[in-house]
């Protein structure tokens, strides 16, 4: 089974910038054009889940009450335009907490593909790819051996090339450029 793994922040809605935090659901507002591309990957086959930083919980700026009514929203408004995603993992921890979870560390894709297995699927990495916006989010795709794409539609930007220590396979304006990518191949 092929999958897509897509940071949340960035990605899916509109990074707010900075050192913020989407706190709220009336703060998270979905990108132009990630419905109808999230919609295209479903109908292509794809296994659809999200892995995302929320250090906001750690950090005390919102509640896991508060993350998960989020999550709940989003995932509603995915349904209602029949888009399936399989999974959401977050982690609340901080850099500091070390955790095996906090991306750029491959602990939420470990869990992802072992509780896919779990419910007697398989996903083939080699086919599967992580869609980010950040540097750590490239890290994360490559230490976990997908294919990735950068998107420069949240915090990352073209003219940093030079600072990436690490570099994507494909770089795309937006989630719905990175869809056609991945459709293409």
């Amino acid at each position: 089974m092929k999958a897509v793994f897509l940071d949340r922040d960035g990605v899916i809605n509109r990074d707010p910038g900075g050192a913020d935090y989407v706190k709220s659901w009336e703060e998270f507002h979905f990108i132009a054009g990630v419905k109808a591309a999230l919609k295209k990957l479903s109908g292509a086959g794809y296994h659809l889940i999200v892995i995302s930083n929320q250090a906001g919980v750690a950090k005390g700026l919102y509640s896991q009450e508060t993350l998960d009514k989020i999550t709940a929203n989003m995932l509603k408004e995915f349904e209602a335009q029949q888009i399936k995603i399989s999974a959401v993992y977050y982690c609340t921890h901080r850099d500091e907490d070390n955790c095996s979870c906090r991306k750029p560390k491959t602990g939420l894709i470990d869990k992802a593909l072992s509780d896919c297995k779990r419910n007697g699927c398989d996903i083939e990495i080699n086919q599967s790819y992580f869609i980010g916006d950040t540097v750590r989010d490239i890290e994360t795709g490559r230490a976990a051996g997908l294919k990735i794409i950068l998107v420069f539609s949240g915090k990352e930007k073209p003219q940093n090339k030079n600072l990436w220590k690490v570099l994507p396979d494909f770089t795309a304006a937006d989630l719905s450029e990175a869809v056609n990518i991945i459709i293409k191949a």
